[in-house]
């Protein structure tokens, strides 16, 4: 063993911490880089990922409803408030934290504060389960999309086996009676030909297994291994294609909309302000909710991409530029969607309000498509539209599933390091194996409580926990440190603000608001029975509890008195380390 220095010249031995948190504290030693992380070939791959992510299904089908829903154009106050104060604050902290620490989710906690490690851990968890049903949304798009190329689209008449007496087509006809038991051509394709959930008596019985949608996962993850199995240099290749092509088909879908009769009623109906909802505690609970979500701080993605990046890299402008290409993304989708839905109101002959009852999947897989069905180049239009769909989806299952890649990874690099292509077929099987129970026929089902339950509460909790162990464990005035460290600059004024007060409360307001309004879980003409919310909450609590579980274990197993556990256990193993030294040094002099 090496003979303790200690007559070391005092600039070159480590800083003392003091045995409590200290936001005071000096930055930790740099990290350099080791030659054998992977590195983004270009800034663009890195940036193309980020966006990726964050831009998904979500901005396509959940935005535009809840602008609608929450005042139209009086709802984008709130919403800028949310993201200027909440939303982007996160994603800039989560960027800043990869890129310093260079390190994944599950591991990255032993240099910020080693009891919080459990906070890795459920973001993994949570991770496998939006895996679990959000894959197989987009293989329910590639059975679209398949279908797509034929010169009659399957979803246009009445005149299929699958189609009921209900089934009512008024495209193009006139004297049509719609009541409350007509079912267009497009629903009736959706819930019987492509879920086939007429054969499930709801999740007490969801029927066998479908071998087309089953395929299609199939040729999804097949599709997600290729793509992930090298790392960042194979995946920041493919977002050239995956993240760029939705913005191309938005804007052919918005130029073809503008021009389809009604459209400006969908537009009027979309943007026109009602002030009065501004005072609705719920219209701001949706801004934060929708805002959170969108970014998507707290999915570990953000510190698994940015971990990548050079140590120096602007990690401050790259927060900017990726939130609010998000936030504008969102907002044209709005305008991309309700000229189609302004026009089928015209072609009805009812209000807007009447033909924008349908959200989530629904629209995107039932009204949308309606309205292709009846355009002039319609199969055209249902191809570009799916292939738009699925590779928004699959961006967002890059980053989901490289989160759990990178924190597993640098968690075990002695086991894993030069095995990651069959780390990556095993998680892949594994997500494939435990979506299985979303491709029978009462698959949809399964789909919405896990959307409910998987990560929903639990995820925002884990964000809370996250900028409270950053802020006010770590130190804010040390995380800025790091900050400048890479910059060259520190954070504002108003960013600390955000991370040590206004983002905690941001996110207390969502948990809080959440957990007293909880609707009944219903979808289509089916109500959850009771059992299932007793089931969700399992789920959501199997991924949330790892974080007291592993505060207990790490008290237990540090040696000491509990102040002393306590002292150890929040402060980055380095800093402790470092004053284990500096006790040596004083320990051994005359």
């Amino acid at each position: 063993m090496s003979e303790l220095n200690c007559t070391a010249p005092v600039d070159k031995l480590p800083k003392q911490e003091s045995p409590t948190p200290n936001n005071n504290a000096m930055p930790l030693p740099l990290i350099t880089q080791s030659d054998s992380r992977d590195k983004w070939s270009k800034k663009m791959d890195f940036l193309l990922s980020v966006i990726g992510f964050a831009v998904d299904l979500g901005n396509v089908w959940r935005f535009p409803y809840i602008c609608y829903q929450n005042g139209g154009g009086a709802f984008l106050i709130p919403y800028t408030i949310m993201a200027i104060f909440g939303g982007v604050p996160l994603f800039y902290m989560e960027l800043a934290l990869g890129q310093f620490h260079r390190m994944g989710a599950i591991p990255i906690w032993k240099r910020i504060c080693p009891i919080f490690k459990g906070i890795g851990y459920a973001i993994c968890i949570i991770a496998l389960y939006v895996s679990f049903y959000y894959n197989t949304i987009i293989a329910w798009a590639l059975f679209y999309f398949y279908s797509s190329f034929t010169d009659t689209l399957p979803w246009t008449n009445c005149d299929n086996p699958w189609n009921t007496p209900n089934c009512t087509n008024y495209f193009g006809k006139s004297n049509i009676t719609w009541n409350n038991y007509s079912k267009s051509p497009a629903e009736e394709f959706y819930t019987r030909k492509v879920l086939g959930i007429h054969e499930a008596d709801g999740l007490d019985d969801v029927g066998g297994l479908r071998w087309q949608l089953l395929l299609c996962l199939f040729i999804i993850f097949t599709i997600v291994y290729f793509s992930l199995w090298k790392g960042v240099k194979t995946s920041g290749k493919v977002v050239w294609v995956t993240a760029t092509l939705p913005y191309v088909v938005l804007f052919i879908l918005l130029i073809r909309g503008a021009t389809l009769p009604g459209a400006w009623r969908g537009i009027l109906f979309y943007l026109r302000p009602k002030w009065e909802k501004l005072t609705d505690t719920a219209v701001w609970v949706d801004a934060a909710a929708q805002i959170f979500f969108s970014l998507g701080p707290g999915f570990g993605v953000l510190l698994a991409l940015s971990s990548y990046n050079p140590f120096h890299n602007n990690c401050y402008r790259d927060a900017l530029i990726t939130s609010t290409v998000n936030c504008l993304t969102s907002f044209l989708s709005g305008f991309v969607i309700f000229t189609v839905l302004g026009y089928m109101a015209e072609m009805r002959g009812v209000e807007v309000e009447d033909v924008a009852k349908d959200k989530g999947p629904s629209l995107l897989f039932i009204t949308y498509p309606e309205a292709i069905a009846n355009m002039v180049g319609s199969t055209f239009f249902a191809i570009i539209f799916f292939m738009m769909m699925i590779t928004l989806g699959l961006d967002s299952t890059f980053g989901g599933l490289e989160a759990i890649i990178t924190a597993v990874m640098d968690e075990y690099p002695h086991i894993l390091s030069k095995r990651r292509e069959l780390f990556v077929l095993g998680l892949v099987i594994v997500c494939f194996t435990g979506s299985l129970s979303t491709l029978t026929h009462g698959g949809a089902y399964v789909v919405k409580l896990l959307e409910q339950f998987g990560a929903g509460c639990p995820i925002i909790a884990v964000v809370f926990l996250e900028a409270i162990a950053v802020s006010w464990f770590y130190g804010i005035q040390r995380f800025s440190n790091d900050v400048k460290s890479m910059l060259g600059f520190a954070p504002g004024i108003f960013w600390r603000i955000c991370w040590v007060a206004i983002s905690p409360a941001f996110l207390a307001f969502i948990i809080v608001s959440s957990l007293m309004d909880q609707p009944p879980l219903t979808l289509f003409d089916y109500r959850y029975p009771e059992w299932t919310t007793s089931v969700g909450f399992l789920i959501g609590a199997s991924s949330f509890i790892w974080i007291p579980v592993y505060m207990v274990y790490k008290l237990v197993w540090t040696p000491g008195s509990l102040k002393e556990r306590l002292a150890v256990c929040v402060r980055p193993e380095k800093a402790v380390r470092d004053q284990q030294l500096d006790s040596m040094c004083m320990a051994s002099e005359p």
